[in-house]
């Protein structure tokens, strides 16, 4: 054997025993991935997930743009707007549903589920309470991978899109307040403060996350009286140190509470997203507010923050109980569509993007474990428990789908 033989054997032994790890991995190629903007059909859900500065964004990197046309009438961006930005505009529907990405705000109905022609993927809000079984086993069917907006986290641990949207929901709680307390709309004729002489109007709050922050800013603002209850002093604790004055906080002490609550023009329920409440405001403490004053639930979708709550809708926000109205509207930030259409787009111009630049949805999902969680049901596969739970469906552990797909 000659001395060239050998060393191109020893060569190839080391070859072989090199440990895969230290193997140099390859870059992904750059996926350019078909999107679908579908327009609403419920009617009270005005927003979009992308506005034609974000379409733009992903036309011009490689992407494709399918936009459903008016799909944006609501928010006040028109198809032209669309088309300038570089989306194809249909009228179509089932040409949108055909895409291999469809990402709308709104639960997936089942109208719109049976356009769709299979194995792709869906972005949406989840809204669990407005689900059922039916549903479920639809979107399996269809081995579809699918994402709940609610759920997705970012690098951080956080949730980006309902940090944003409760940043939106909590100012705009504050705004509905001040014209459900008005004689227009049957309050009790308050204004919200600010004038000589004369008490401002108390609002109470449960809760102590992002969506009473911005609830507290406003109604400060505005010259209101501002209580804070929640369950954890050290949550009390961060949250007044997020105002540069005294905000009056307590714990869920029953005889504080009813007071506060029979004071109370305004009580909003403000606690996290995600869960159940963990307090809910007992129907006699309700009898006791004040004749006309106001209920608003930003957590009706999960059952609610009081034993009165009944989700309502954009169209009829408000109804009477026990002489208090309440307004419990889940999607409350659609009331400002455009606004919370931009703070959307921000998030999920990025993600498409990034989902191109990885590869694909796979390898995304692979690597961005906040993301991860997110993902309700994968290749027909249903992986939130809390959804297999509520619905009496069998799930499988996401982490071990991946590895098997």
């Amino acid at each position: 054997m000659t001395q060239s033989s050998k060393s191109n054997i020893y060569r190839f032994e080391e070859q072989q025993l090199m440990p895969a790890e230290e193997k140099l991995e390859v870059k992904k190629k750059l996926v350019k991935i078909n999107i679908g903007l579908p327009a609403n059909i419920n009617k009270d859900e005005q927003c979009l997930p992308l506005t034609p500065q974000a379409v733009e964004l992903l036309v011009n990197s490689g992407h494709e743009v399918i936009v459903e046309s008016q799909a944006g009438i609501k928010a006040r961006y028109s198809d032209l707007e669309y088309t300038e930005a570089g989306a194809i505009v249909t009228k179509n529907k089932s040409d949108v549903f055909q895409c291999d990405f469809i990402i709308k705000v709104a639960p997936f109905h089942i109208e719109e589920i049976d356009l769709l022609r299979g194995n792709q993927i869906l972005f949406s809000m989840m809204h669990i309470d407005s689900q059922n079984a039916a549903i479920m086993k639809k979107l399996m069917q269809k081995k579809v991978i699918a994402i709940a907006f609610e759920y997705m986290k970012d690098e951080m641990n956080g949730l980006p899109v309902m940090q944003s949207l409760s940043e939106i929901s909590g100012i705009v709680s504050m705004t509905v307040a001040s014209e459900l307390l008005s004689n227009s709309a049957g309050g009790k004729g308050v204004l919200f403060g600010g004038v000589t002489g004369i008490s401002p109007a108390a609002v109470l709050i449960l809760g102590s996350e992002t969506a009473a922050e911005y609830a507290t800013r406003a109604a400060l603002g505005l010259g209101a009286e501002v209580k804070i209850f929640d369950n954890s002093i050290s949550k009390l604790r961060a949250f007044e140190r997020k105002f540069n004055q005294k905000v009056f906080t307590s714990l869920y002490y029953p005889r504080v509470l009813e007071k506060a609550i029979s004071s109370a023009d305004v009580v909003l329920g403000a606690q996290p997203f995600n869960s159940a409440p963990n307090y809910v405001l007992s129907s006699d403490l309700v009898r006791k507010m004040k004749d006309g004053s106001i209920i608003i639930d930003l957590n009706a979708s999960q059952g609610g923050c009081f034993e009165t709550t009944k989700c309502t809708t954009l169209s009829e926000p408000t109804y009477v109980k026990d002489g208090i109205i309440h307004h419990c509207v889940p999607n409350i930030s659609a009331r400002v569509s455009r606004t919370t259409t931009i703070a959307l787009s921000n998030i999920f111009a990025s993600v498409l993007l990034e989902i191109g630049e990885i590869g694909g949805i796979a390898h995304y999902i692979k690597s961005m474990k906040g993301f991860r969680e997110g993902v309700y049901i994968y290749n027909g596969i249903l992986t939130n428990k809390d959804i297999g739970n509520k619905f009496n469906l069998p799930t499988k552990d996401l982490d071990l789908l991946m590895a098997a797909f």
